[in-house]
């Protein structure tokens, strides 16, 4: 977002002013020295519902990781600061041999890592060829994403590289722009971690790690050798604070500049304080899941007579109070492949007793997060809590546990459980991104654990497919499949919210659900 561009560019203009006059030295007279004020702090303070489960992109995958790390890390490439269309980054041209399967890069000269070593070609093959076979592990879930269709990487000379696929896939550029496996770590760095840099990051963005208190914040500084335009603001501190209400008095204080997990009860509390609210259309879903593998939802039947007790435009209305909107579609409405048409499980009380009767029914094991998530601000909890209510009139009991969501993330994995909660921020803006969740084989990505061999074709096929109708059609058609066996009852699109002090200008929050902070300043007050 870029609020204000007058007021930073007169910001700017009185910075500059301020360095010409301080370099004057002595004046006409030969003795006084001109000085000035500054207009702008040193230090932004974000503060969002968690802690980062860890800031290696190749072993993350959840929003509040992602916000830290694109602004240490980089990728080969980018996304526009106000949509999802690719631009250089890390490399500054590339080209597409003729059948679609080799993608050569020239790469930007004169880059270093926050640990003064070189990025070059070498760099950019150590970084995708630990997230192939035989180095991949279990814990990199972004890995066959990004970087599935990648048959190997050859090092052309030291600022060129080809990545050659073992098939066309339309979304290779898009991905290679994700925040998630694509940024490039320091190999000096991951070499001396044991293949990990989740608590110390070295990458080639604007700013740079300092330090991780646990529960408490994340440090940054700005990399002052960086290749580009240097980050407006010396200071980053991301702060971890759980309570929505807490976080929005934090605000009102002035004890941080800007906070996420906004939802309805506190939009007042925003407003009230002084401070700016930040709406836009969120590219995201927030959804229910049937574990596929458990004998009560191994049936369409069972699953569809669940989804019957559930009145979701009374739920989304009541939880999320306009700042959210029913999702009858897994994908939002402005990503291509969309398809009004796609129908999920309506509402029927009568018909979902005597499904659930048929199944035989009675009661379900839920799993539920803590945390507020930018698709889902209310929190799990309360969304487990509202399904439970809907459920007992239908003569179905339903144990919740619940856990913080770094936890929760591992009790996803463990699969134990009948129906958990989860979400989905888009990464690129393609359909793949969202549709291929319900073919991936692991469980962290695969919360339903579906595993249909007719469906897993259809994605495979599609995501060979060129940019157009065929290939949006082919995308609306395996969603309606989905839908038709009811794997995911989606909930809602959450609109993205957040909120900051009027101070505050040059913050780019992307559809993506990131905040870059590049550009970023507070005015002094």
């Amino acid at each position: 977002m870029k609020r204000s561009a007058r007021l930073l560019a007169l910001v700017l203009i009185i910075a500059l002013a301020a360095t010409a006059l301080v370099g004057c030295g002595e004046s006409d007279e030969g003795t006084e020295e001109e000085t000035t004020e500054a207009t702008t702090v040193d230090t932004f303070t974000y503060a969002q519902g968690a802690d980062p489960r860890g800031l290696d992109p190749a072993l993350v995958d959840d929003g509040e990781s992602s916000k830290i790390i694109v602004n240490i890390y980089e990728g080969l490439l980018k996304y526009a600061d106000d949509s999802t269309e690719v631009e250089p980054s890390l490399a500054e041209s590339w080209t597409i041999s003729d059948d679609g399967l080799s993608y050569t890069f020239k790469l930007r000269e004169g880059v270093k890592f926050h640990d003064g070593t070189d990025f070059n070609a070498e760099a950019v093959k150590f970084n995708i060829d630990r997230q192939l076979p035989p180095l991949v592990t279990e814990d990199m879930g972004y890995a066959g994403f990004v970087f599935g269709t990648v048959k190997d990487v050859v090092v052309d000379d030291e600022y060129t590289v080809t990545i050659n696929l073992s098939q066309p896939n339309t979304a290779f550029l898009a991905n290679l722009a994700m925040s998630m496996a694509a940024p490039i770590v320091s190999p000096a760095a991951l070499e001396a971690g044991d293949n990990s840099v989740m608590e110390a990051p070295v990458g080639t963005g604007p700013y740079k790690f300092v330090e991780w208190n646990k529960g408490e914040n994340v440090v940054l500084v700005r990399n002052d050798e960086y290749w580009g335009e240097p980050a407006k603001t010396k200071n980053i501190i991301f702060r971890f604070i759980a309570d929505n209400s807490a976080r929005v008095l934090a605000l009102n204080n002035g004890e941080v500049d800007m906070i996420d997990g906004i939802d309805a009860t506190v939009v007042g509390q925003v407003e009230e304080g002084g401070d700016e609210l930040f709406e836009a259309e969120g590219m995201n879903v927030n959804y229910m899941a049937y574990n596929t593998t458990t004998s009560k939802f191994a049936t369409p039947e069972a699953r569809i007579a669940f989804s019957q007790a559930i009145n979701r435009e009374e739920l989304v209305t009541s939880l999320y109070q306009g700042y959210s909107e029913v999702a009858e579609t897994i994908l939002p409405s402005f990503v291509p492949g969309y398809d009004a048409t796609v129908e999920q499980v309506a509402y029927d009380e009568a018909a979902a007793k005597a499904g659930l009767a048929e199944a035989g029914i009675t009661e379900v094991h839920m799993i539920a997060y803590t945390n507020p998530r930018p698709y889902n601000a209310a929190t799990g909890v309360a969304l487990a809590t509202a399904i439970q209510g809907y459920l007992q009139k239908v003569g179905v009991t339903c144990t919740i546990d619940t856990y913080d969501w770094t936890t929760y993330k591992e009790m996803v994995k463990g699969g134990d459980y009948d129906i958990a909660f989860y979400g989905w921020i888009g990464d690129n803006g393609d359909p793949d991104n969202f549709l291929n969740l319900l073919s991936d084989p692991d469980p962290s990505m695969n919360i339903a654990r579906w595993q249909d061999p007719e469906y897993i074709a259809g994605i495979k096929d599609a995501l060979t497919l060129p940019n157009g109708d065929e290939r949006n059609a082919a995308y609306a058609e395996l969603e309606k499949y989905a839908a038709e066996r009811a794997i995911w009852l989606p909930i809602s699109h959450a609109k993205t919210l957040a909120a900051y002090r009027p101070q505050v200008d040059g913050f780019i929050y992307h559809q993506t659900g990131n905040v870059f902070l590049k550009n970023v300043v507070v005015e002094a007050e």
